[in-house]
């Protein structure tokens, strides 16, 4: 059986045209022509075996091997680059500008950090911990090369985005099954309808971020049509206020599956009789269609931290 060898400048054709949303856009970007792009595309999904993008709208999107080619690419593109910088004797330096959602700090900027300086000890990075909509803004400015965060549907379609994974919203309680606001709530929604203090259902202690936010809004929302009374029992600007305030039982609160401390747990929606949640989309955001050798190596380490999260939450 022959084996299948994929040809670096065919990879980095297609890695452009799905960053730009537009192989002619990536012909013009690589300096070919269209038909070029185009004709190295049809020569991919031939290796493939398989279609590699759809039609979506106006534009195009990824199939499912095109995804797990695409995120392939990435990585042999990063390591051809690497190992001509490191045969021309030219060591990677600069700094990259990173910006991470609050909810990685402690759970991905350490391991990462670790092994990017490792790899390239001659690189600085910059990080900058802070809310998605904020990291997007900064982004906007350019002000950050590369942002990992959160997209509720809401993010900008000029920056360069790469959806990682689609995660659930899950619901948030404390561990500790002390008399709290939050437990108390749960007991009285487990009595007889007969039986509780008013004939409507009690109100949900909340926990929320302050607004503007769009999982906030995201959530209301959802009680809302669900017909569930609530009330805002904490808000905050910070992620950590909300945990604490959470583990403290003053009421339940929302987040994804990723870096909840141990004094949370998830409940499932159907143990609390509460409406389903949309979905998040975790996302990594570039500053520039193709960016330079730093921010990809430094792009390349954050997909991989990622891979087992995205290969075990994915919906």
């Amino acid at each position: 059986m022959t084996q299948t060898l994929f040809e670096l400048d065919v990879l980095r054709s297609f890695s452009t045209g799905v960053a730009l949303g537009s192989f002619a856009r990536a012909a013009d970007r690589l300096g070919r022509s269209t038909s070029a792009v185009s004709a190295q595309l049809k020569k991919l999904e031939a290796q493939a075996g398989t279609p590699l993008t759809r039609k979506s709208g106006r534009g195009l999107a990824l199939t499912d091997a095109g995804e797990t080619l695409l995120a392939y690419a990435h990585r042999l593109l990063a390591l051809n680059d690497e190992a001509a910088a490191a045969l021309q004797g030219a060591k990677l330096q600069g700094w990259v500008r990173l910006g991470l959602s609050e909810d990685f700090g402690e759970a991905l900027l350490p391991s990462v950090l670790g092994r990017f300086a490792r790899a390239h000890p001659q690189l600085r990075v910059e990080a900058c911990v802070a809310r998605s909509a904020v990291l997007r803004e900064r982004m906007a400015q350019g002000q950050l090369d590369l942002a990992l965060a959160w997209d509720m549907g809401e993010a900008p379609v000029s920056l360069h985005a790469e959806r990682i994974a689609r995660l659930p919203l899950q619901w948030i309680v404390a561990a500790d099954p002390a008399v709290t606001a939050e437990a108390a709530w749960r007991r009285e929604r487990e009595r007889p309808a007969g039986a509780r203090r008013t004939a409507s259902r009690e109100p949900l202690p909340l926990v929320l971020l302050d607004a503007p936010c769009a999982l906030r809004a995201a959530v209301i929302a959802a009680l809302d049509r669900a017909g569930q009374p609530w009330r805002h029992s904490f808000s905050s600007g910070s992620l950590a206020a909300l945990w604490a305030a959470t583990a403290a039982g003053l009421g339940l609160t929302v987040r994804m599956p990723l870096g909840v401390p141990a004094a949370l747990r998830a409940m499932p929606r159907a143990a609390l009789g509460l409406p389903a949640l949309p979905p998040a989309w975790l996302t990594l955001y570039a500053a520039e269609a193709e960016p330079d050798a730093p921010v990809r190596a430094l792009g390349v380490l954050l997909r991989e931290a990622l891979a087992p999260v995205a290969g075990a939450q994915s919906m």
